[in-house]
This record gives C-alpha cells, sequence and structure tokens, in this order.
C-alpha cells in the first residue's frame, strides 16, 4: 500500500457551523465513495482540521486520489445540507497552508 499521505487529498470549501462536525464527516465520506464523484472506498476522513473549512480524505487505494483528482466540478450534496456547495480537491502535500 501506499503510503498514507499519497493516499490522501484536501478538500476545501467544506460548508463551516451547519452540522456536527460527525455528521458533515460522514457526508463528505459518502461523496467521495460515489462513482458519480469518481471516488472509492474511503480508509478516513478527518475533519475538522486546524484549518477552516478543510477536510482530508484518505482512500484506500491511490488511483482513487488519481481519478478524484481529475473530476473537475465536487459539489458537496446531501439532503441535510439546505443547498449545494463547490468543494476544491487538491493532493496532500505535508504544508497544508501551501496546498491551498
Amino acid at each position: 500500500r501506499a503510503a498514507k499521505s499519497t493516499r490522501t487529498v484536501v478538500i476545501a470549501g467544506v460548508p463551516e457551523g451547519l452540522l456536527q462536525d460527525d455528521v458533515m464527516a460522514d457526508i463528505l465520506t459518502i461523496h467521495f465513495q460515489k462513482s458519480r464523484n469518481n471516488g472509492g472506498d474511503v480508509e478516513e476522513v478527518t475533519y475538522p482540521t486546524g484549518n477552516k473549512g478543510v477536510a482530508y480524505v484518505t482512500f484506500e487505494d491511490q488511483e482513487v486520489v488519481e481519478s478524484v483528482l481529475r473530476k473537475d466540478d465536487h459539489r458537496l450534496e446531501d439532503k441535510r445540507l439546505s443547498q449545494s456547495y463547490p468543494l476544491r480537491v487538491t493532493p496532500y502535500c505535508g504544508k497544508v497552508s501551501s496546498c491551498l
């Protein structure tokens, strides 16, 4: 298996303060598991993080990371959210603020 950092993406634009953190982590997990979002098996979602509106999603397979990054338009949609939210997905790097 590839190192965890190479199987992780940084998600910016996570709506804050709308739902409990664990609920938002669930919604992110569901979003990134859907094939229509080029997703796959999610190993872990880290939310909240030290950065506002940012989550980390770690996948089981590195190939999923590449496929998720290829998708241009990620929109977080769930019946618990009042609207859809555009997400920015970038590769994980050691100093996250420079990834965003």
